[in-house]
């Protein structure tokens, strides 16, 4: 349960910006009603299944597909031959094959896929397939990637970022301290798996309902590997059941448009939980070296690291990441000199990419634990030495870039801290409330409490002179009943951020209008970028934002004329908009709404770029970034030291957020955010051991449940943002980027032990491991 502080931006249309505007799938979720991608259904569809390797690395000598060809029923067995157009795929960097044709590279990547009349005849064609493989020693260690012989063509190190700032070989601390830190692979444990129905349209093209993060550039990989014109290739927004990063990637998209246009028919594929887990990218695991340097009354001077994540097979958008690991490797902190190597490289495990946080999340464990370490050698508070170097507006980072913006990191430590502590545990405490819960395991008596904190900052929207923009367009008419209606569309993927409600709230306050519908999200219209690094607010509500102004113009243009009113140049201000009128703010004359549409409606599209930024240079200098969000987070946990049982009590955040357009919203983001955080501290891994996944279902993967969750208690730091529409910020990931962190300071806190790697298991506590054993 939260405490919330409301918003500073409300206004006074109904469901306008800065009200918990209802979302407009709300309803049909919680009933039942919302049909996902996996209800999609069509009469006489296919069902596709896909055929995986069961080794980490392996030679393909041979594949025998007669017996699932001849089975009936079974429509088509497709293999890399029968791939029509480009053999590869990837969002960035196109080095993943459809299908393994030679050699694979990672236990559970494509080798083939089948179309059937049942799920079930589907799953027993893939099971007939014989495939011989001569197994090959599995590449699993990233270490020893940077040096190892290619895996793939392209070599094993995806990127190096050598990032050097200052003086850094001509400088040194008065106190120094050292760390080495681990954190292992998550994933978004999304609820909803991949599934898409893929439909021929009868003359060489496709129509594809998916749920993705970006509907354009999955397009753009379908078409290429199906050999057709982009126009040719349709791709329509289905139900998502959520995201965090892991459907960036392509999944099956390509393979169920592939059997679709070889069968003639539609195809539907869904994968099992245990296959989703092999299907999507997770968050990179990642080995990190520290060192620290400070003046003897706390001043940071230097911090030099090494920070190497573990890419696995294929590039994915592990180039990206690994900048950003580099660029926020040491905190939002003032730094005058630094050292830092970013390394991401290829191995035999299975592929990383995007997950909430983007490389963030990583180096935020390494870089809080490294100030706790610095505030114990100097005999300082944890807080004031955080507060003492925090970043402010002006300031520089490591890369040489200023902050041109809003940047608070005083003020959301400071409302972290401010929260008061929950009561102390009660001997009569339920057992549940217990590390432990109710399997009776923790005895009051036994625990111990820790508070701990972090601070965690990142970027908004893409990086590094990426052509960032998003497209949406505005429509204003009379329905069939003379009312006056608005409609919006846009590509953006609504993945359960709450873009589609923005969208409405959006366009209610610029128009006034408070019948808004929702077109459909489709690539009818141009791109509206990822649903992902905290940029659709920002981006595609700008662009919703540019053709509502557009509109506007258009309305007060037809309201001069039809009140023969001037409106150029400066006179422009004298008409507005105003409760479904155009009126003549120094006059009497206005004009209905109605009266304007009755002959034409008006509609308007729009793109939104933001600022350009520019490639590191080879120092890893450069304005590469937009804006920046930041947020602390202070956790209160109880721990059963014998048993190695933590029960998170608590956490309390500050939150920049620039302002708060839809403050329900905000709120759901930070607890979920903060969910991930808690699950990624003490339980989230996806168990990797040479190469092979070891648990690939929610019963040995296991995420935060309701019972698993602390108290949230939240400020929101509401500063707004210079160049931002509406002045916020994306508010999605840094609950998750110091949450983590903080739940383990916490925890070592209550413990004495240096846990130097997340999650953070029993052994660990219990049997005081380490990272090294």
């Amino acid at each position: 349960m939260s405490d919330v502080r409301t918003s500073t931006v409300a206004t006074d249309v109904d469901g306008g910006l800065g009200q918990d505007a209802d979302r407009p799938d709300g309803v049909a979720k919680v009933s039942g009603e919302f049909a996902f991608s996996s209800d999609l259904h069509l009469d006489g569809m296919l069902f596709g299944r896909t055929l995986r390797s069961p080794h980490a690395a392996a030679r393909i000598v041979s594949i025998d597909t007669s017996a699932a060809t001849a089975m009936a029923g079974v429509e088509a067995v497709i293999l890399a031959e029968d791939v029509m157009g480009q053999g590869t795929f990837g969002m960035e960097h196109r080095d993943q094959p459809v299908f393994a044709r030679d050699v694979v590279r990672y236990d559970g990547e494509a080798i083939a896929a089948v179309a059937a009349s049942h799920p079930e005849l589907a799953l027993r064609a893939v099971e007939a397939i014989e495939v011989t493989y001569e197994p090959l020693e599995p590449l699993a260690d990233s270490e020893a990637a940077i040096t190892a012989e290619p895996i793939h063509p392209d070599g094993n190190v995806f990127r190096h970022i050598t990032l050097r700032h200052g003086e850094p070989d001509e400088v040194t601390g008065d106190v120094v301290v050292e760390g080495t830190y681990e954190v292992g692979m998550q994933d978004q444990a999304f609820l909803g798996p991949e599934s898409g129905l893929a439909i021929p349209d009868g003359q060489g093209g496709i129509d594809l309902h998916i749920s993705t993060q970006w509907l354009h550039v999955d397009r753009d990989q379908v078409a290429d590997c199906l050999g057709l014109d982009k126009d040719q290739v349709r791709l329509h927004l289905a139900g998502v059941g959520g995201a965090f990063g892991g459907r960036e990637d392509v999944s099956l998209q390509i393979h169920v448009c592939l059997l679709a246009m070889l069968t003639g028919r539609p195809v539907k594929m869904m994968y099992s939980r245990e296959e989703s887990f092999y299907g999507h990218v997770h968050r990179h695991p990642a080995r990190m070296w520290y060192r620290h340097h400070a003046t003897s009354t706390g001043e940071l001077v230097k911090v030099e690291a090494r920070v190497l994540l573990d890419g696995g097979a294929y590039a994915s958008s592990s180039t990206a990441v690994i900048a950003n690991a580099t660029c926020f490797a040491a905190g939002p902190y003032k730094i005058p000199h630094a050292a830092i190597d970013g390394y991401v490289v290829r191995t035999n495990n299975p592929p990383c990419g995007a997950m909430r946080g983007f490389g963030a999340v990583q180096t935020c464990f390494a870089h809080e634990a490294q100030m706790d370490k610095l505030a114990h050698a100097l005999g300082m508070d944890p807080v004031d030495l955080r507060l003492r170097n925090a970043l402010s507006t002006g300031d520089r980072l490591l890369t040489g870039q200023v902050i041109a913006g809003t940047a608070p990191v005083r003020e959301v430590i400071e409302a972290a801290m401010a929260h008061p502590l929950p009561p102390d545990r009660a001997t009569g405490d339920p057992e549940e409330l217990l590390p432990g819960g109710t399997g009776l395991t923790a005895m009051s008596l036994d625990v111990e409490r820790g508070v701990g904190m972090a601070v965690g900052f990142k970027n908004l929207m893409f990086s590094e002179g990426f052509d960032d923009y998003s497209t949406a367009a505005v429509r204003v008419e009379l329905d069939a009943a003379g009312e006056v209606v608005a409609t919006v569309r846009c590509a953006a993927a609504e993945v359960g951020q709450g873009f589609h409600t923005l969208a409405l709230q959006i366009v209610r306050s610029e128009l006034g209008i408070e019948q808004v519908h929702l077109g459909p999200t489709d690539t009818s219209i141009g791109s509206a970028g990822s649903s992902s690094a905290s940029r659709q607010t920002w981006m595609s509500g700008g662009a919703v934002q540019l053709a509502c102004q557009a509109v506007k113009e258009e309305l007060l243009e037809r309201a001069g004329a039809a009140l023969d009113v001037e409106v150029s140049g400066a006179r422009r201000a004298l008409l507005d908009l105003e409760g479904g009128e155009v009126v003549q703010v120094d006059g009497e004359a206005r004009v209905a709404l109605a009266d304007l549409l009755a002959g034409a409606p008006v509609e308007a599209l729009r793109e939104h770029h933001h600022p350009p930024t520019d490639p590191l240079d080879s120092n890893g200098q450069g304005n590469a970034h937009v804006s920046f969000a930041f947020a602390a987070h202070r956790a209160v946990v109880d721990v059963d030291p014998d048993l190695g049982l933590v029960k998170v009590v608590q956490i309390a955040t500050g939150q920049d957020i620039g302002r708060a357009l839809n403050p329900l919203a905000v709120t759901g983001q930070i607890e979920g955010g903060i969910a991930q955080g808690v699950g990624l501290a003490i339980m989230e891994e996806v168990l990797v051991s040479d190469g092979l996944v070891r648990n690939p279902s929610f019963t040995d993967y296991l995420i935060p449940t309701f019972l698993d969750m602390p108290d949230v208690v939240q400020t929101w730091i509401e500063q707004p943002e210079p160049g931002a529409p509406f002045g916020a910020k994306g508010v999605g990931e840094p609950p998750t980027i110091s949450s983590t962190p903080a739940v383990v300071a916490a925890i070592r806190a209550a413990t004495g032990l240096e846990l130097p790697r997340v999650p953070v298991r029993a052994p660990d506590i219990a049997l005081g491991a380490t990272a090294d054993g």
